[in-house]
């Protein structure tokens, strides 16, 4: 992982999230893994991965074509490189800031 200086191994039957996690890694956040929170966003800067169907709430076509998608739902062909999506950008706010909003 480029922006948190972490690296693991996921089998290619596995989701990249639950290659973590077997690995009790603490890489990636982790939120509903089912893709309906997309609380895991990353950015895949080079590698090969199958991906499962990604909610457009979360991920638009065009973030996919920028390389964006959830890590619950990918599936490593080969090694990837990958980036963390910080949780401000993912849901907008800053939760240290904004009193009003609970993450």
């Amino acid at each position: 992982m480029k922006n948190r200086e972490a690296e693991f191994h996921c089998p290619a039957d596995k989701t990249l999230l639950v290659g973590m996690e077997q690995q009790l890694t603490k890489a990636l956040d982790v939120g509903c893994r089912g893709g309906g929170c997309g609380v895991c966003k990353i950015r895949v800067l080079s590698g090969e991965y199958e991906r499962k169907r990604m909610s457009r709430a979360h991920i638009s076509e065009q973030e996919e074509k920028d390389g964006l998608a959830l890590a619950c739902r990918i599936f490593p062909r080969s090694d990837l490189c990958i980036e963390a999506i910080p949780a401000l950008e993912i849901s907008g706010h800053d939760c240290e800031t904004d009193k009003k909003n609970e993450c």
